[in-house]
């Protein structure tokens, strides 16, 4: 499937705020926006791959793209899920290692790409892009600690729990007090995500209903009574 190229200045971007390069003085993010290259993705077209070398880093302005490792027998586990204004496979590109997982297209996205050596002069000459680049690493790296710390010692059903409402805190619809996650997760990436068979995610959702905690709209998940998850997901509820 052909990818079709786009153009919008880093400067003009409706999502730097929310991205690292937020910050950056007119001249890096010029130097930024002169060598990148803008590409549209569809749904389910690949991004980079698991064991291949990165050249460059990927910054999304729009749609949703997965993050995922395949176990020995080939079961896919979700790591993270990417939204706009976030970089995709900076921490192989900083550690000059292959990347360690795959990233897939979601939802149709709007992904640009800076080659290696540009991003890693506006790094170099910059000391406090490249803390908040550190520090970004360092929380990546604190997620996954506790995404296997989670693996290791709740439930499926709390696991469950405790994701729809890491998903609706992080992909909630605009607006205060909104339960509406907007991101169209089939039952098998939802799985994927917990941890779990596709089966016992169905088994538990058809549950998390009929006890009022969420409800369906089309695809998206709405949260009803996040209190009462939170209950589910063995948090502390205020």
């Amino acid at each position: 499937m052909a990818k079709v190229e786009f153009n919008i200045a880093c400067s003009l971007c409706e999502h730097l705020k929310d991205s690292l390069f937020n910050g950056l003085s007119p001249e890096d993010l010029s130097r930024i926006n002169n060598h990148k290259t803008c590409v549209q993705y569809k749904k389910g077209q690949n991004i980079f791959y698991e064991g291949t070398r990165p050249t460059g880093l990927y910054c999304m302005n729009a749609g949703k793209v997965k993050v995922f490792k395949n176990n020995v027998q080939g079961k896919e586990y979700i790591i993270y899920i990417a939204k706009p204004g976030d970089f995709l496979g900076y921490r192989a590109l900083l550690s000059e290692e292959f990347y360690q997982a795959t990233a897939t297209v979601l939802e149709d996205a709007k992904i640009c790409f800076i080659p290696k050596e540009n991003f890693f002069e506006v790094l170099q000459k910059n000391p406090t892009f490249m803390k908040r680049v550190v520090k970004a690493v360092c929380h990546e790296m604190g997620v996954m600690e506790d995404k296997l710390a989670e693996l290791a010692h709740k439930s499926v059903r709390e696991r469950l729990a405790a994701n729809l409402l890491m998903l609706k805190e992080t992909y909630g619809m605009e607006g205060e007090g909104s339960t509406l996650i907007d991101l169209a997760l089939s039952r098998e990436d939802l799985a994927s995500i917990v941890g779990t068979a596709t089966e016992t995610v169905i088994r538990l959702l058809s549950d998390f209903k009929s006890d009022g905690l969420i409800a369906f709209e089309g695809k998206k998940i709405r949260v009803l009574d996040p209190k009462k998850l939170a209950r589910q997901a063995d948090l502390i509820v205020a």
